[in-house]
């Protein structure tokens, strides 16, 4: 979010077992829909959740996700902030690869990630965390 955006709602869903990924999917679907996203869009920023709700289980066994709606000027977009306390990604240029996987997935969740959204960043420290902020704009 830029200093010039401001927050009109904003959803927190803490992760702790694999069925709070598929309430994290379903709470961004209904606000991309009652955003007026296009349906395709709505499928990817969904699928963009997915992927970051996943990360955290899979590598960090528990975290949360942010979901805003923010306004910056004229333009409406969602935010999302996924973050952790986990073990950090030790080497980020190289998670930001295609088809890196730190573990057992294909490798292609935060570059799919980073490719679906409008703004992407990714903060991680080995032993500290991970925060990853990606947001689309609507219009």
């Amino acid at each position: 979010m830029t200093n010039r955006s401001r927050v009109i709602d904003e959803t927190l869903i803490n992760l702790f077992e694999p069925s709070d990924i598929a309430t994290t999917v379903s709470a961004a679907r209904s606000i991309t829909r009652d955003m007026g996203f296009e349906k395709n869009r709505q499928f990817l920023i969904a699928s963009a959740v997915s992927e970051l709700a996943t990360n955290i289980l899979r590598y960090a066994g528990r975290g949360q996700v942010i979901i805003r709606i923010i306004m910056e000027g004229e333009r409406e977009g969602i935010e999302v902030v996924a973050r952790d306390s986990g073990p950090g990604i030790h080497d980020i240029e190289q998670a930001m690869q295609d088809h890196f996987s730190g573990g057992a997935g294909l490798g292609l969740g935060l570059p799919s990630v980073k490719r679906i959204m409008d703004e992407f960043s990714l903060e991680s420290s080995p032993g500290v965390g991970t925060t990853v902020t990606a947001l689309k704009w609507r219009n």
